[in-house]
């Protein structure tokens, strides 16, 4: 009964798209529990690049069944877009089950997240503009629209104009944008019901079945940690929870049936959007670091913020969540350096601390204190095996072990599915 949570280590972009596929290959059910197409996870196999923003990244495996939980809003276009795509591609996948529970996001919310941004100036959040906020408030306000009311047309009907009559309200006298007409709305959804009728199931009985029946079961949430709507640097946060707690919610699968939490961190950091991000760098090294490691998003293309290693970002990530592994992604980028510097503290005031700031006023005024460490020169790309690293780049993971209190048990060296080094067994 194996149930495993993969969880992004830092605020996003980690690569947890390349640790799915990779523990993908050993699992029978791989399962998105948050967020929405917001995300972009990038997976590399046999030389070719998948960007993947709805469909969990097992989906290229083809022993793997794919789920989509309730905790995850999706947009019906981007999902059959990227089926799609895959299919032009000639990669032949199963078409992934659907909860019923599952919200859907639709154009009304995907006008009112550009809108509401836009007004917002200066408070921006730094949404990516695709509803995810605005199908999420809807959720919470019990207006939502799920996918078990495409199989009920009369009733979607009366969600949509009962919806629309708040929505209208704000977008024609607040914003000053036309009204949206519920038939649009309501012919767009069902425009899709037919072909999705069949993968429309009760996908929280169904996991919990295969997981008592002796079935691996990997649950993969978007975003990360530090955006977690309750334990993120908010309000800079996403509109769920990708932490561990929301792959039970997401899913509906008890604690008692989770075996591992693998939290994946990058051997730096990055950032994109709003918000508080300590070790970020504004020099020629920042540059560097987003210019080596190809720091641009995979849904967005926007730069990403790009700074050293926060050991207290991925250390309160490993304590919140439980980690019992953590696998490091893209250590190869940082080959090359002379000296890499780790932030193992922060100064508050003229005070030392050793741990994540409680408080969003302490961490805005947070200034990183670096411990520096060798570097190494050897192209580690190649490299399968752990003894084979550079042994300065053997006491960078060790150094990083120690100060997060979680052992790395997976190290990414370069993008594509082969470029991996297990030191232990993820599954």
């Amino acid at each position: 009964m194996p149930g495993i949570v993969v969880v992004g280590a830092q605020w996003g972009d980690e690569g947890k798209g390349k640790a799915t596929d990779q523990i993908g290959e050993q699992v029978d059910y791989c399962v998105r529990y948050s967020g929405g197409n917001n995300a972009g996870h990038t997976v590399v196999a046999n030389g070719d690049k998948f960007v993947l923003h709805l469909l969990p990244s097992g989906i290229l495996n083809k022993n793997c069944t794919c789920v989509i939980g309730n905790g995850v809003v999706v947009d019906l276009d981007v999902l059959a877009e990227e089926l799609d795509e895959l299919a032009k591609r000639n990669v032949h996948v199963a078409h992934p089950l659907l909860s019923a529970n599952a919200h859907i996001i639709t154009s009304y919310h995907r006008t009112l997240d550009r809108v509401i941004e836009r007004f917002a100036g200066s408070r921006k959040i730094g949404t990516t503009g695709r509803g995810i906020g605005p199908a999420y408030s809807d959720k919470v306000n019990r207006i939502g629209l799920r996918l078990q009311d495409l199989l009920s047309p009369d009733s979607l009907r009366e969600k949509v104009v009962a919806s629309l009559d708040q929505k209208n309200q704000l977008l024609v006298k607040i914003y000053n944008r036309r009204p949206i007409e519920p038939d649009e709305v309501v012919d767009e959804l069902l425009a899709h019901a037919e072909a999705l009728r069949p993968y429309i199931i009760d996908t929280g009985r169904k996991l919990n079945d295969e997981l008592d029946a002796g079935k691996v079961v990997l649950f993969e949430g978007a975003q990360a940690h530090h955006l977690d709507i309750d334990h993120g640097t908010y309000p800079y946060v996403t509109s769920s929870n990708p932490t561990v707690g929301g792959a039970l919610t997401g899913t509906g699968v008890g604690p008692t049936k989770i075996d591992r939490v693998i939290g994946i961190a990058k051997a730096y950091t990055t950032r994109v959007g709003e918000g508080p991000f300590p070790t970020e760098l504004f020099d020629a090294d920042g540059d560097k670091l987003r210019a080596d490691g190809g720091e641009f998003g995979a849904t967005t293309g926007r730069p990403r913020r790009c700074g050293w290693f926060d050991t207290l970002v991925v250390e309160e990530a490993a304590k919140i969540n439980g980690f019992t592994d953590i696998f490091l992604t893209k250590l190869d980028v940082l080959t090359g350096w002379e000296k890499i510097p780790v932030c193992t503290g922060y100064e508050v005031d003229g005070e030392r601390t050793d741990v994540w700031p409680m408080t969003e006023v302490a961490l805005a005024k947070a200034t990183p204190v670096y411990e520096y460490l060798p570097g190494w020169t050897q192209d580690i790309s190649d490299v399968r095996s752990f003894d084979e690293l550079p042994a300065t780049c053997k006491d960078y993971v060790h150094f990083l072990e120690q100060r997060v209190h979680c052992r790395i048990s997976g190290i990414g060296v370069g993008p594509s599915r082969e470029q991996t080094i297990i030191i232990n067994e993820l599954v």
